[in-house]
């Protein structure tokens, strides 16, 4: 049964800390979520809690306000673990943590998770943590090495958990929280509360606090959504055209990582429009002043990602762009909550590469609004915009400032080399948009201006019947038939996705589940948006977003499942038909240093699950 919300409508009504409502008050947070307000009082109290949320309704701050309240500064070993199902969340519930105890001394978190080099994280452990947040994977990596002890350990949360449940880790979550004490305290947050969930929570939770909050419009009514259809190697073309005719105050511009967050900075500089990039490798002085210079008018456009824009508060922001579309569709709301705050109006604009039309549903689907299409500005848009600017610049100078020294100039002009006035005008006119010329040009070709509608024609209805998110994982994992010949239905790859090969499979003990955390913890891909995966005998097929930055490619091409590297590779011809898929499965490929015997893994103490797991 869950109990009723407390009627809090302020953080000084909980029982926190001075330390911590100065966070609070700096942050500029004003009242709590209310998943916030239920979960937050009986977790100080020290009971267990089961919240029921969607994603966004500020759960991180429910477990970590309790958490931080009651922590012992003094003393250094791990009193609280997090788990987590993703290395991207990780990341991000770790510096929530170091953003809320930004005033408590002697505090220390430490996000673990596959991908990131072990030397540092036993260095930490070793010094000591009070908070580890982790993947499962790499959690119970470092409990089989006995370089992370639970002994003192005061609270487990497990976030997120009906997608750990989706990703096949919850037989892993189950073996952690054998490893905890017996006496602890236990917070289970789930967008959904499916069975296996439910068992968790009966096993490992004692009498826990349940509470349920019901999802709500998923975006402000205040946000005007619009989309830009355009091709990748022209998005930069179609970003310089929107901020050239938006009429906008501040525009936060949001990329997915942090090294194309400073690359666009850069190219936007470039061409004449000052940017600072906002990213999670920031120091906090640097962070702070780029966001002062936004609040302050300094500062006009900056590019940011989803982690560094956390929390992020400025009025003055009108207009949100997506320029990388987010693959998970609660990052967007997320987003255009930037803009449209405290009841004013505000512009959201997504970018959208042919490929990406699918996830514009999703989208739609999610925020239960309609994106609408925009057209991309002319270059005719913008010379008129251009110079209506500086006809208007021209009236405001001659309105407001004394110009009798400069008429004498243009009059010894006219009269030293006989010119006509109006020449003269032309010259200075010249002159003055020599760096900002009014025609404006760009490397988009005149023909993709207008493409947008021929695209239109073939996108799908919107009222078409989606593709079933739930499908069986019987169906989706099935395995193919005798000989490693793949059956007719894995011969389309999903729209907006790509057919990659990775060299793992049946014979070296491989399972959906194994592949599907593993390139869900180091891609930072979130399990829905992972599509087919196949097993074959010595290698497999998964089904994957495209657009992948090629440093995630490069990445994924070393980790390792079942201690052989994915080695991941594209399938030539994935999407031209089943002859040439068929043709590439067939295709030699060089011999790699993964092909040479392995030796046996640790065998993990207490009962471990069954198959092995991805170094998530």
């Amino acid at each position: 049964m869950s109990s009723p919300i407390e009627p809090i409508d302020r953080f000084d009504q909980f029982e926190l800390s001075a330390a911590l409502l100065e966070t609070i008050q700096e942050l500029g947070y004003e009242a709590p979520s209310p998943i916030q307000a239920a979960t937050i009082p009986p977790m100080l109290a020290g009971r267990d809690v089961v919240g029921q949320a969607q994603t966004g309704t500020g759960k991180t701050a429910s477990f970590a306000l309790p958490i931080l309240e009651k922590l012992d500064l003094s003393d250094r070993q791990t009193q609280a673990l997090v788990l987590t199902p993703t290395r991207e969340l990780a990341i991000q519930v770790a510096e929530a943590f170091q953003g809320y105890a930004r005033h408590l001394p002697g505090f220390h978190v430490l996000p673990i998770y596959g991908g990131q080099s072990m030397s540092i994280q036993l260095r930490h452990l070793r010094r000591g943590v009070q908070v580890v947040v982790g993947t499962p994977g790499r959690v119970m990596d470092h409990l089989r090495r006995e370089t992370l002890s639970l002994a003192g350990l005061r609270t487990v949360v497990l976030d997120e958990a009906d997608e750990m449940l989706r990703m096949g880790f919850i037989e892993d979550v189950d073996w952690i929280l054998e490893q905890t004490p017996a006496e602890k305290q236990v917070a289970l947050f789930s967008a959904t509360m499916p069975d296996p969930i439910r068992r968790v929570a009966h096993r490992h939770l004692r009498d826990p606090h349940e509470v349920k909050i019901e999802a709500r419009t998923a975006t402000v009514a205040t946000i005007r959504q619009r989309y830009c259809q355009v091709s990748v190697q022209h998005k930069l073309d179609a970003l310089t055209r929107v901020l050239e005719v938006e009429d906008m105050d501040a525009a936060l511009i949001f990329v997915r990582t942090k090294i194309a967050a400073a690359e666009l900075a850069e190219r936007l500089e470039a061409r004449g429009y000052p940017s600072a990039a906002l990213h999670g490798d920031m120091t906090q002085v640097l962070r702070e002043r780029t966001i002062e210079q936004l609040r302050n008018g300094h500062l006009d456009v900056v590019i940011a990602t989803d982690v560094a824009a956390r929390g992020l508060d400025v009025q003055r922001i009108s207009h949100v762009i997506n320029y990388d579309i987010p693959y998970d569709t609660e990052a967007y709301i997320h987003r255009i909550g930037r803009t449209g705050r405290a009841g004013r109006t505000g512009d959201a604009i997504l970018f959208v590469v042919p490929r990406e039309l699918r996830m514009l549903h999703t989208i739609e689907k999610a925020t239960r609004q309609p994106i609408e299409r925009m057209q991309l500005p002319t270059r005719e848009a913008i010379t008129g915009h251009r110079l209506a600017q500086f006809k208007q610049q021209v009236g405001e100078v001659l309105e407001s400032q004394d110009l009798s020294f400069f008429q004498e100039v243009v009059a010894e002009i006219e009269r030293e080399q006989e010119l006509d006035i109006h020449d003269i005008a032309a010259a200075l006119t010249w002159l003055a948009q020599r760096d900002r010329p009014f025609r404006f040009e760009d490397d988009i070709p005149l023909d993709a201006e207008h493409s947008s509608a021929r695209a239109e024609r073939s996108r799908p209805e919107r009222d078409a019947r989606p593709e079933r998110e739930g499908r069986s994982e019987r169906r989706r994992d099935r395995p193919p038939r005798e000989g490693g010949r793949e059956s007719s239905r894995g011969d389309t790859v999903e729209a907006g996705k790509v057919r990659y090969r990775i060299e793992v499979g049946r014979d070296h003990g491989a399972t959906p589940q194994n592949i599907m955390g593993a390139i869900a913890n180091e891609a930072g891909i979130e399990g829905r948006y992972i599509g087919r995966i196949e097993i074959y005998d010595e290698h497999s097929t998964v089904d994957l977003p495209d657009g992948m930055p090629k440093e995630i490619f490069q990445h994924l091409k070393k980790v390792r499942v079942r201690q052989r590297m994915l080695n991941i590779s594209m399938v030539e011809g994935a999407g031209a038909g089943p002859e040439k898929k068929r043709a590439a499965r067939a295709a030699p490929r060089a011999k790699t240093p993964d092909d040479e015997h392995k030796p046996a893994a640790r065998k993990p103490s207490k009962r471990s699950p069954a198959r092995s797991t991805a170094d998530s």
